[in-house]
């Protein structure tokens, strides 16, 4: 695939993820519940998460408001979370963070990020950076305060 063409491909995921957000109902029973905005944008991500009793993230709702990046960011975040442990999405926000700093990746962890690679290209833009990585903050906020921390 040409970088034109993948350009074009990682837009439209980009869009498609803005323009019909995932998981975005509300959980009023979730384990982790945790909130965030950036102020000097609008930029706004509510997040829940309900648990399994191994751990694992059974079901996640996502909400807000903000630019298409920041908000994409959060849908596919949520795809990307489910089934995966508190320990994994740790260390899936680690990798997206990582990425978007322009580090280089192995395959193996390119292969892990799945569509997340999407957002890759907002790391042209410095100051799009915070907008793709607010609802991986607002996770590591729900999660401390779960763990209590």
């Amino acid at each position: 695939m040409q970088p034109n063409e993948l350009d074009d491909l990682y837009r439209e995921v980009i869009l498609d993820h803005y323009r019909t957000r995932r998981n975005s109902q509300r959980l009023p029973d979730a384990q982790v519940e945790a909130h965030g905005n950036n102020p000097f944008c609008g930029d706004e991500v509510f997040l829940q998460l309900r648990l399994n009793r191994d751990g694992t993230i059974q079901e996640i709702g996502n909400q807000g408001q903000g630019c298409s990046i920041s908000q994409a960011s959060s849908s596919l975040m949520s795809d990307a979370l489910k089934g995966r442990t508190l320990e994994e999405a740790g260390a899936l926000r680690e990798l997206f963070r990582r990425m978007l700093a322009g580090e280089q990746l192995s395959d193996a962890e390119t292969e892990m990020l799945g569509e997340l690679e999407a957002l890759q290209g907002v790391r042209q833009f410095p100051v799009r950076i915070k907008c793709a990585l607010l609802a991986w903050s607002v996770l590591e906020d729900g999660v401390k305060e779960y763990r209590g921390l």
